[in-house]
């Protein structure tokens, strides 16, 4: 199992602060599509992704337990 976090507007599309799902085996990308599909979520081809508290490209394959945290570009002034 693993635990999926999102940040700013991904959480307020999806209505939680984090999932529990089954992605071991997936890659990033794989898992940014399912998630897309499943929550109607903007693309995340511009959103940051960690895995375990470092940063991830989307060739990377999700292990068991691993937590990955979706984190979209902030601006500001």
């Amino acid at each position: 199992m693993n635990k999926v976090l999102f940040f700013a507007h991904l959480r307020d599309a999806v209505g939680e602060e984090f999932l529990k799902i089954e992605a071991a085996g997936k890659t990033v990308g794989d898992l940014k599509a399912e998630l897309t599909l499943r929550y109607d979520l903007p693309k995340l081809d511009t959103v940051m992704t960690a895995v375990n508290e470092e940063f991830a490209q989307d060739d990377e394959v999700i292990q068991a337990g691993d937590e990955i945290a979706f984190i979209p570009p902030v601006s500001g002034g």
